[in-house]
């Protein structure tokens, strides 16, 4: 259930309290740059506004569009650009990953801080056989392009996977990855990862993993817990038990000593009439538990002591995306006002605080 607050003071102390415990904190937080819009920003004020407004110090675009990529020119700003699923294919072939290479990372870095190229977007959850045996020959091609070039050492190489990877996920210590994928797919782009020390980048999502039942759970809110009879270990959020999952799968091929990066996570803050679990209140309970979460050194039962790069989705609602949830995951509107905050702004207003 959203929380109730008894009076407007009290939602504001509770709500400053809240980014001041944010703001002094030692880590950061990076954001997903989504532009399925009409109504965005030009890239110049996006940038701008991420590297003077707030404390969000890496983002991460699902293509590799050459404004955007210029507009955080000598910001503070890391940059996570992307070889778009229609491209795959071609960068396998190392001449066409040079050309690419070329165009979209030598063309503006170092002024430009492209600290990972993503290659393809969730090619598993594609569904498409000749794209997905590409993958790992693409990774490899880009790769040795930046070994050309000489910085790939400055660049890493990766590719976002959903969830989807995984044939068992409950409890989490049983994760394990999709029957015929783990030792054919899975195993060859961890050894990948081992050997250039980059990391396997995947999207826990629990707003789409929960129920009635679970949203207490999903949220970080207090509950029960999901007791993993295995390793007598018990979970109190799904967000820790979708990694462990993860991890699992991972440690069965045995590579649990590739890092994890989170690629994408988030809750939308408005649905359709009556939708379970979308709210603001929500939103603000995941995402601002997820940020105290991956960077408080805790981790995970089967990670303890581990902090976890990680990327929200989204930095704005996207108004042509399919669905009234899926057009609310943004953190901010297209005008920047704020949709909540969750500790990444540096001068709050009181009316930030608050959706018009």
């Amino acid at each position: 259930m959203p929380y109730s607050y008894p009076n407007t003071h009290c939602k504001l102390l509770l709500l400053l309290l809240l980014h001041q415990h944010l703001s002094t904190a030692v880590y950061t937080i990076g954001v997903n740059y989504g532009t399925v819009a009409d109504n965005l920003p030009p890239p110049s004020q996006v940038a701008a506004f991420i590297n003077d407004q707030t404390t969000i110090d890496k983002v991460k675009i699902y293509d590799a569009n050459p404004d955007i990529i210029k507009a955080f020119a000598n910001t503070n700003i890391s940059l996570t650009i992307t070889v778009p699923n229609d491209a795959v294919l071609a960068v396998a072939k190392p001449s066409a990953a040079q050309s690419w290479v070329a165009d979209n990372v030598l063309a503006f870095y170092p002024a430009t801080k492209i600290r990972r190229i993503a290659v393809g977007n969730e090619i598993l959850a594609t569904g498409d056989k000749n794209l997905i045996a590409h993958l790992l020959p693409a990774m490899k091609s880009i790769h040795a392009a930046l070994q050309s070039a000489e910085i790939a050492d400055d660049i890493q190489v990766s590719t976002p996977h959903s969830l989807g990877i995984l044939s068992v996920s409950d409890p989490p210590s049983s994760g394990r990855f999709r029957r015929g994928y783990d030792r054919v797919i899975f195993a060859p782009i961890l050894e990948f990862h081992r050997q250039t020390k980059t990391p396997f980048m995947v999207c826990p999502y629990p707003y789409f993993g929960f129920d009635e039942k679970t949203l207490s759970y999903a949220l970080f809110q207090p509950n029960g817990g999901v007791f993993d009879r295995a390793t007598g270990l018990n979970y109190t959020n799904m967000f820790a038990g979708q990694m462990d999952a993860v991890y699992s799968a991972m440690k069965r091929v045995r590579y649990g000593d590739v890092d994890i990066v989170v690629a994408e996570t988030g809750w939308p803050s408005a649905g359709d009439p009556n939708q379970v679990g979308v709210s603001v209140d929500n939103a603000v309970s995941y995402n601002a538990n997820l940020v105290k979460f991956v960077g408080s050194g805790v981790g995970t039962p089967l990670m303890p002591n581990r902090t976890f790069e990680t990327y929200l989705f989204s930095l704005f609602n996207e108004d042509l995306k399919p669905g009234t949830s899926e057009r609310n995951f943004g953190l901010f509107r297209p005008d920047f006002q704020p949709v909540y905050d969750v500790g990444v702004l540096r001068n709050p207003q009181v009316r930030e605080f608050f959706p018009v």
